[in-house]
């Protein structure tokens, strides 16, 4: 079909059209306390063994077009041997793409991972003759905060909704295909966006080929085939090598939310369930508001629980004491750090 040169188009030329796309972030961290950290607890994620991995980590699937991101999520189940797996992002059976397939207990991250932004690119079909010129300025309507109801076929409440598209731009024209690029807020319905950008035009539009390349942080470039994922399974039990552990990538790599660093004593406390005190903070993001999700971390790196903040930057820069977060899930087990009250 006429529309399979775009594809070959953007897959030529898609480091240049992703560079153009990604959001550039700044990192600005607040030292409250400089604290070393105790070698004998813990683990840097980057150190953990394959085992320790397949029980707190993701495997970055490039899901094909035909099953559900259930049934991949299943059969990567089957084939690492695991009790537990869970998908971050449905796909749609035609879509194909970046889908991060969560392991045993990375599970309990999945919900606070689904709000991490979502990258594509894709082939939009008008239904009548457009210019490119009238496709650019559609393209401008539709970027920043719009409105977007649900498709009857998915499984949420079909109520209007606010979703950001950060980004998106036409990247090549073929009669009236156009291969598009797009950064969007989760659960932004692109399907949905193609219709909508028809309807305003009053051509008629719909998507007729998509594919995630990215969620937060994981690129299409760190993503496996299942055939190739159950190959370096075999590889790993029967000839003991490591080659599966680069395919696993640590939990905190996924991780999308301003975080805050705890000093060792306080870890414990906080997988215990405990409210985090200011006193055992060694580090914050800045910019964080009071009531905010945010990733609890060690000195090491390791996740330790999602929270929700209950002061805000500001208020735990200028406090000595108070409690400045909440655990909401926590992931890291009781006893990877002694006890310290």
């Amino acid at each position: 079909m006429q529309y399979k040169a775009l594809a070959t188009t953007w897959q030529k030329n898609r480091s240049n059209h992703r560079r153009r796309g990604e959001k550039i972030s700044s990192e600005n961290i607040i030292i409250k306390s400089n604290e070393g950290t105790d070698p004998r607890y813990g683990k840097k994620p980057s150190e953990r063994t394959v085992e320790e991995l397949l029980d707190l980590g993701f495997v970055i699937i490039d899901k094909p077009c035909g099953p559900s991101s259930h049934e991949v999520s299943s059969w990567v189940k089957k084939l690492l041997k695991i009790k537990k797996t869970g998908h971050t992002g449905t796909l749609d059976p035609n879509v194909s793409g970046v889908l991060p397939v969560a392991l045993n207990r990375a599970t309990k991250s999945v919900g606070f991972l689904l709000k991490s932004t979502k990258e594509y690119v894709g082939i939009m079909q008008f239904h009548k003759p457009v210019t490119p010129e009238k496709v650019k300025e559609l393209f401008r309507q539709f970027t920043g905060e719009i409105q977007q109801t649900p498709p009857l076929r998915s499984a949420v409440r079909k109520v209007q909704r606010k979703r950001k598209v950060y980004y998106l731009d036409a990247l090549e024209f073929y009669n009236q295909n156009v291969l598009f690029h797009v950064v969007c807020e989760a659960g932004t319905y692109i399907r949905k966006l193609c219709h909508d950008i028809g309807k305003i035009s009053k051509l008629g539009a719909h998507m007729l080929e998509l594919r995630r390349i990215k969620v937060s942080k994981i690129s299409e470039d760190k993503s496996i085939k299942l055939q190739d994922l159950s190959d370096v399974y075999w590889a790993w039990q029967e000839k003991k090598n490591d080659e599966l552990a680069k395919h696993i990538v640590p939990i905190e790599s996924l991780l999308n939310l301003k975080r805050i660093w705890v000093k060792d004593s306080a870890v414990e406390a906080v997988c215990s369930g405990a409210a985090l005190a200011v006193p055992g903070i060694a580090k914050f993001e800045e910019n964080m508001a009071k009531d905010e999700e945010i990733a609890i971390l060690s000195l090491k790196g390791e996740l330790v629980a999602f929270a929700k903040t209950m002061l805000s930057s500001k208020e735990i820069a200028e406090n000595k004491n108070g409690m400045a977060a909440k655990p909401m899930r926590v992931v890291m087990e009781k006893g990877t750090y002694p006890k310290c009250w």
